[in-house]
């Protein structure tokens, strides 16, 4: 059956067998989770930046909390490809053929730039947070107790948001394809933008201003890199409107 022909409840019938198979997958991959938790969970305690830092539990749940956190996390990370891949699949009988292709491009270059976001906030920003952190309580004489989970809930929320920020070329790819935004708009608010992405970075980072420049000098450049990602999208979908009218032509001459 064309795709394009199908009801709505079809469609929705086959949106519901790719999210089964989401859901299979996650299964399989949460007890993956389970497994890798404990070396994942000891290699961040050891990492350079919590070298210096005791890990405390102040409830009996703690662990068993920090622990399903983490293979919760590792298994959707593990998912990610497949759920990519299930939408790909779901929207694609509506592409064209040069489009399902370069859709399907999208996939291993979004999961590239997720774990570069991840590794630049896990390896660059992280270590420097915690260190003016632990800095000031040392110039305030405080002493320092950290629980586990709080450490671990910190450093989700810091890493994970990179990685879905590192995605902005990729979207920006997408919807200029689809004709939601051009070249021509990303350049009349790139003012805008950056004082958005500055504020950003403001919010997630320590109030020190060279934080808040490791945090907002890549995610700046990230917006410049989607402006030249949007022009070569722009100009690929104009010559690929173009062929498309070409091949009409001919097709309605023969």
């Amino acid at each position: 059956m064309n795709p394009k022909n199908m009801t709505v409840a079809e469609h929705i019938q086959e949106l519901r067998k790719r999210l089964i198979t989401v859901l299979v997958f996650f299964v399989f991959a949460m007890i993956v989770g389970l497994f890798a938790a404990k070396p994942v969970i000891r290699y961040l305690q050891h990492a350079e930046e919590a070298e210096v830092l005791t890990m405390n539990a102040f409830r009996v749940t703690d662990p068993i909390k920090v622990f399903m956190e983490v293979s919760v996390v590792i298994a959707c990370l593990l998912t990610l490809p497949v759920i990519l891949y299930q939408l790909w699949a779901f929207v694609s009988p509506g592409l064209y053929e040069k489009e399902r292709k370069i859709t399907l491009s999208y996939i291993p270059i979004s999961i590239l730039l997720f774990m570069l976001g991840i590794s630049f906030s896990y390896f660059v920003l992280f270590p420097f947070m915690v260190e003016f952190m632990m800095e000031l309580s040392a110039e305030m004489g405080v002493h320092t107790v950290i629980g586990i989970r709080e450490y671990f809930q910190f450093l989700l929320q810091i890493t994970l948001p990179f990685g879905f920020v590192f995605q902005m070329p990729v979207v920006v790819m997408f919807l200029t394809r689809l004709g939601v935004i051009t070249p021509m708009l990303l350049k009349k608010a790139r003012k805008y933008a950056y004082v958005a992405l500055i504020a950003a970075a403001a919010i997630i980072t320590p109030p020190d201003v060279f934080s808040q420049l490791m945090a907002g000098v890549p995610l700046i450049l990230l917006y410049e890199i989607s402006a030249v990602v949007s022009k070569f999208s722009y100009l690929k979908a104009k010559k690929g409107e173009k062929e498309i009218t070409i091949d009409e032509q001919t097709m309605i001459s023969e």
